[in-house]
């Protein structure tokens, strides 16, 4: 029994790394999950942790969907020397998806915003991809006040009780 407990993990400590701006800088309309191409030493550097996905990107090449500019960090005890930890990965998807995905940006002006990149129960690295439409800066300053007025308001609801 104690085995079966180690070996379930919470939600959070699944998370390699989120992109927390990109819910705040896009009106997310469709979320897909990929797979993802990584050496061995970056699945490493990915446990260990520091991985950034702000400022990255999906894009279409050559009919395949790849992960641009993502800071995964490299493995130090890692063989082969350097390796560049913000070169592009493969995105994996099966076809219709891909296609599809790939249709939305190229007609709708849409985006690929990569949300998170998280490990499944079996240890399978997977990135989280959202369809997504760039807000203007007035919608960001509406959001944020909004956001305030419901924290506000939920301390005035504690308090009075």
């Amino acid at each position: 029994m104690a085995r079966r407990a180690k070996r379930l993990r919470s939600a959070q400590d699944r998370f390699a790394a989120q992109n927390r701006k990109a819910r705040r800088d896009y009106f997310i309309e469709d979320t897909i999950e990929a797979g993802l191409v990584l050496s061995g030493a970056e699945v490493k550097g990915l446990r260990s942790g520091g991985a950034n996905l702000n400022d990255s990107y999906a894009r279409e090449q050559g009919g395949e969907l790849w992960l641009m500019n993502a800071h995964i960090p490299p493995y130090k005890y890692a063989p082969g020397g350097d390796q560049d930890s913000r070169r592009r990965r493969k995105l994996l998807l099966h076809r219709r998806e891909l296609n599809r995905l790939i249709g939305a940006i190229q007609r709708e002006g849409m985006t690929a915003v990569p949300l998170s990149i998280y490990f499944t129960d079996r240890g399978i690295a997977k990135v989280e991809l959202g369809l997504a439409k760039g807000r203007r800066k007035f919608e960001k300053r509406e959001l944020e006040k909004q956001r305030d007025w419901q924290r506000q308001k939920g301390r005035l609801m504690r308090e009075k009780g």
